[in-house]
């Protein structure tokens, strides 16, 4: 088996590319916008990997280096969801274009499947929680959600019209090892810089949902291998919540400092096209037979101290 990863050196996607080298080859095809090269570092002592540096927009390289795959796990993307206010064509080139590019390639290549990174940002402010795969209609109140959702709608036609198979996995906020953005770089950058405040973005009461990134690699491939319909559709998450303000003081706590005073900006949100309280249902993978191992609070915790 071999399989085709983009955005392999970034954050989720280096995980999981440790993961598909236990079970065949794996091309990673990467520009390093965010990606790092020392999340390869192992997987490069594998005689399995290669790696290709390139651009999901160059699609004649693309179609290239997709040759001879079987598989395409697609986590490529702008990371942030906050850039977006600034640059909103960027979103809809990292995302939707890079996205078509892909199934273009594949379907140049004869690939069949694609396994597909979306967000829980493609919910928008749902009514309902915890938030299940079939809510609708879905609203997207950022640039990154809805590059998110156009995704998803590529994916989904393509796997209609061509007779191809997609696995979209709806994350809640992924963390640990390997983190390069979020709330938890956030707020130990801003410690280190001054430990005495910690300025925290709207009025900490958003809350959300946290869920370890070695988990969610796991739980993505087991569900690719438990799930064969044409379309399959999942959230991964947590089973709980956990609040801006408590996150900010289990940071706190983890670096042992005394008596840091928080400073909030106001305001519901953290920003334009933050989701202020998010929930995903995860019955649906839950019955394939798998079960989160952390809280959203031992989610944090354990990742916080990766960083450290």
């Amino acid at each position: 088996m071999k399989f085709f990863v983009t955005g392999g050196a970034g954050f989720i996607g280096s995980h999981m590319v440790d993961l598909l080298l236990k079970e065949g080859e794996v091309v990673v095809y990467d520009n390093f916008s965010s990606g790092k090269m020392e999340f390869l570092e192992d997987a490069q002592k594998n005689p399995g990997f290669t790696l290709v540096e390139g651009d999901l927009l160059d699609y004649d390289k693309l179609k290239e280096a997709m040759s001879g795959c079987d598989w395409v796990y697609h986590f490529a993307a702008n990371p942030d969801v906050r850039t977006g206010v600034k640059e909103p064509g960027r979103d809809l080139e990292q995302g939707v274009q890079a996205t078509f590019n892909v199934l273009e390639a594949m379907r140049a290549n004869s690939v069949e499947n694609i396994v597909f990174s979306s967000s829980s940002t493609v919910y928008g402010e749902a009514t309902v929680l915890p938030t299940p795969e079939d809510y609708g209609p879905l609203v997207p109140i950022s640039i990154y959600a809805a590059a998110k959702l156009g995704s998803e709608a590529f994916i989904t036609s393509y796997a209609h019209t061509f007779n191809m198979r997609g696995w979209i996995f709806r994350f809640a906020n992924i963390i640990g090892t390997r983190g390069t953005h979020g709330i938890l770089v956030d707020f130990k950058n801003k410690l280190e810089n001054n430990p005495a405040e910690l300025e925290i973005l709207g009025d900490g009461t958003q809350k959300k949902s946290y869920l370890n990134v070695v988990e969610c690699v796991e739980v993505m491939k087991f569900a690719v291998d438990n799930s064969p319909e044409q379309v399959n559709i999942f959230n991964l998450g947590s089973e709980d919540q956990i609040t801006v303000a408590r996150i900010a003081e289990i940071v706190v706590e983890e670096l042992k400092l005394p008596d840091v005073k928080l400073n909030y900006t106001g305001g519901d949100r953290g920003w334009k096209g933050d989701v202020p309280q998010m929930s995903l249902s995860i019955e649906k993978v839950k019955k394939l037979g798998w079960q989160p191992k952390r809280n959203s609070e031992e989610a944090i915790r354990d990742a916080f101290r990766s960083l450290l």
